[in-house]
């Protein structure tokens, strides 16, 4: 069994402490240089400032934010099981950065921002599914859930720049000369933006429920597609 088999067994998890809990014990147990861990890292401290938001801002809804995280975080859950048991059925979108992990010439933030790629663009219009399926209404721009979504953008966006700047300051300015490109790597994707999509994508898989065969067309494209964006976000930009 794989470092991260016992961990995982204890997945899926109900509530956001436990989702903290699962991430902490991953990055516990996976080396730093673990492109898993380079993103779960990441998604961590994304984790903890919108539990931490929870708690100080008045959200309309703080239910819906907290039910969504833990839906949302359980996708990570099943596509890194998948993956560890060597599965046919690991979503796309996770496959390049899980096959790059060890990789030496791709730098830590690109890693971390391919996870955030699959996870946004892939896992949350699938985990806002769910959880209106189970409430009984559709996702709408204009209901009070989603007004606490789009208050949870600028929290994503403060907590990318932070994650940026300690991925990319210090020791990344020691390896400036190894990983040659990484800055505009990194600036071809924006968390705000995904996370926008990731709604509209989300009302979309909403619509086509009733049409199971084009739904999952529609799911396995979008699959693809993100897998697409993750490899270009994971080119080599260090030396060989």
């Amino acid at each position: 069994m794989s470092v991260l088999g016992p961990i995982l067994a204890q997945t899926p998890v109900d509530d956001i402490e436990e989702v903290v809990a699962r991430m902490t014990a991953i990055d516990q147990a996976l080396l730093p240089a673990d492109g898993i861990s380079c993103f779960n890292k990441l998604y961590l401290e994304v984790t903890k400032g919108v539990l931490s938001a929870v708690g100080q801002t008045t959200f309309a809804d703080p239910t819906f934010l907290t039910t969504l995280d833990v839906a949302f975080a359980n996708l990570f859950f099943a596509a890194l099981s998948a993956f560890e048991a060597g599965s046919p059925e690991t979503p796309h979108a996770w496959s390049p950065l899980f096959e790059a992990r060890a990789s030496s010439v791709i730098a830590p933030i690109q890693f971390a921002l391919a996870g955030m790629n699959a996870h946004i663009n892939r896992d949350l219009p699938v985990a806002l599914v769910d959880i209106f399926t189970a409430a009984g209404g559709p996702p709408s721009k204009g209901s009070p859930q989603y007004a606490d979504f789009e208050r949870v953008n600028g929290l994503l966006a403060a907590t990318e720049k932070q994650v940026k700047d300690l991925y990319l300051d210090g020791l990344a300015r020691q390896l400036d000369g190894e990983f040659h490109g990484v800055d505009d790597v990194v600036a071809t994707w924006s968390v705000a933006a995904a996370h926008q999509a990731a709604w509209t994508n989300g009302e979309v898989l909403w619509h086509l429920r009733s049409i199971d065969s084009i739904e999952r067309t529609y799911l396995a494209t979008l699959d693809r597609t993100v897998g697409f964006a993750s490899r270009g976000l994971l080119i080599p930009t260090g030396k060989l």
